[in-house]
């Protein structure tokens, strides 16, 4: 008898503490902001940088991109990178593939990644004229600022973004969304319309409060007063429980697109935002997700001058794995780009098979304590 109470009190702890661990929310210690840089080629890349308060933040791998977009994209050129941790362990990020010196009406569709570690990516793209052949989404010419939710009640991610086609059937840029499949390589069948507010409507992003209202923020393109607006909805599959808000959420008369919102560690909202023809970004902050209060602006110029991404609070463990990782990638660059007046004959002799180890490394399993290692190589060889 005895001996099955303690079975039974044992197997209650370990419930207890799995159910306590499952419910633990992560230790957040940073922020990840992915953006890209510019309308030239070689600025239409995905960037990132880190940041301890939300408000400043320092590029990795000095400003230069971290994911080359002829990798990934059939234009060879992406924008808008919106990034979401998952419910299941995975990192998603989707993203305009599009080369604006084609146009502005010249994408065709959007790029689709995952990850594991923020570092390596699945990659699939999503090509509407091809994927949607016979359909009105064959005669897209532009699907813009994809972004990504769980939807908690369908249980699936929910990709929702803007189009315009040019056979008449969605004369201006209306949302729509559509769910991922299982791996996120595709979409389950044809997107459907959002919202429509019979005008263009781009850059939405959506964000849940504590009691469970969808707060979702987009830009009124088509208007005659253009900025950021936002509805308020318990559901958000009926249109009919949409409240949308009275005037703007920007705190700027500056030219606007791009919000994305994030919250604090100390529970504050972050509404940001590309002022795209002042050349920076600015941040608010809002207790109520309703009213935002300016805080600051980017620098116009330098290392760090950021156009439309999203931001995700990060642990301490990925933030180390992105800082040894960081540390790796600027050495090796660092090591390719060195003049040659400034390295000794053994340097020289010796540049071609450090290279190799460092890409070796950067090729094999994700490993802070391997980057951090092989950082310090060459940091070493370089002396």
């Amino acid at each position: 008898m005895k001996n099955n109470m303690k079975r039974n009190l044992c197997t209650l702890l370990v419930i207890m503490l799995t159910a306590v661990a499952a419910n633990a929310k992560p230790n957040y210690v940073a922020y990840l902001f992915t953006y890209f840089t510019g309308n030239a080629p070689e600025q239409e890349q995905i960037c990132y940088a880190l940041s301890h308060d939300g408000w400043n933040y320092t590029p990795m791998n000095n400003g230069q991109p971290v994911i080359a977009s002829d990798s990934i994209a059939l234009t060879k050129c992406v924008r808008d990178p919106h990034i979401l941790r998952g419910e299941d362990g995975w990192f998603y990020q989707v993203i305009t593939d599009m080369k604006s010196s084609l146009g502005w009406s010249s994408n065709r569709g959007m790029v689709l990644m995952r990850s594991r570690d923020l570092i390596k990516w699945q990659h699939h793209t999503i090509h509407f004229p091809e994927r949607y052949k016979g359909t009105m989404f064959e005669h897209v010419t532009r699907v813009w600022a994809p972004q990504t939710i769980y939807d908690k009640e369908a249980g699936k991610y929910l990709v929702y973004f803007s189009i315009l086609t040019d056979d008449g059937s969605c004369p201006y840029d209306r949302v729509y969304y559509a769910y991922a499949n299982s791996d996120f390589s595709d979409f389950e069948g044809e997107p459907k319309v959002m919202f429509d507010v019979q005008n263009a409507s781009i850059d939405t992003d959506i964000v849940r409060d504590d009691d469970g209202l969808y707060h979702i923020f987009f830009k009124t393109e088509g208007q005659k007063q253009k900025g950021i607006k936002q509805f308020i909805t318990p559901d958000l599959h009926d249109n009919s429980k949409w409240e949308l808000q009275p005037g703007f959420c920007q705190d700027t008369n500056k030219a606007v697109e791009g919000s994305g919102v994030f919250r604090l560690f100390d529970g504050t909202w972050v509404l940001m935002y590309d002022c795209y023809t002042s050349y920076h970004y600015q941040f608010c902050k809002s207790t109520d997700l309703k009213t935002f209060k300016r805080v600051q602006d980017t620098k116009t110029s330098g290392m760090f001058t950021p156009r439309h991404g999203t931001v995700i609070a990060i642990t301490k463990q990925e933030y180390d794995l992105l800082t040894a990782w960081d540390a790796l990638m600027t050495a090796t660059t660092e090591l390719k780009s060195r003049p040659v007046p400034t390295l000794t004959l053994e340097q020289l002799d010796g540049r071609k098979a450090m290279l190799d180890a460092c890409q070796k490394v950067l090729n094999g399993p994700v490993s802070a304590k391997a980057y951090k290692a092989q950082a310090n190589k060459v940091k070493k060889f370089l002396k």
